[in-house]
């Protein structure tokens, strides 16, 4: 029982992750310390994706859903076990993996937009 439980938290970690590669730059919009947290996040999926690197919540998953006498996720992954044909069409793959790099962007793009502003906002005479 605790292996499965293992699997699947790692499973549902893997997942929060995920989203927050994809929507945790928004976080930075109201706490600019977020912002380092998620470069790092992203920079790490960003190697994942172009890479190939095995992301280690996927072999603990494995793991645990071994231990527990269950079969591990496919070679090809997480993603396109949980996601890809799921989520989205698998021929969709790179318009999903698109879709998130524009997230990324708009939400760094939005945080140096605001920090820019709150630098200039304090030297601003209002009279």
């Amino acid at each position: 029982m605790i292996y499965r439980l293992i699997g699947e938290g790692a499973m549902v970690l893997h997942m929060a992750f995920l989203v927050y590669v994809a929507v945790g730059g928004f976080l930075a919009w109201k706490w600019p310390r977020a912002f380092w947290p998620h470069l790092a996040c992203a920079l790490y999926g960003l190697g994942v994706t172009v890479i190939g690197w095995v992301c280690p919540l996927t072999r603990i998953e494995n793991w645990g859903r071994e231990q527990a006498g269950q079969t591990g996720l496919p070679s090809e992954g997480f993603i396109e076990h949980y996601l890809t044909g799921v989520i989205y069409p698998t021929e969709h793959l790179l318009t999903a993996q698109l879709l998130v790099a524009l997230s990324v962007a708009v939400s760094w793009t939005g945080c140096l937009l605001l920090y820019r502003r709150r630098r200039r906002a304090p030297s601003e005479d209002p009279a």
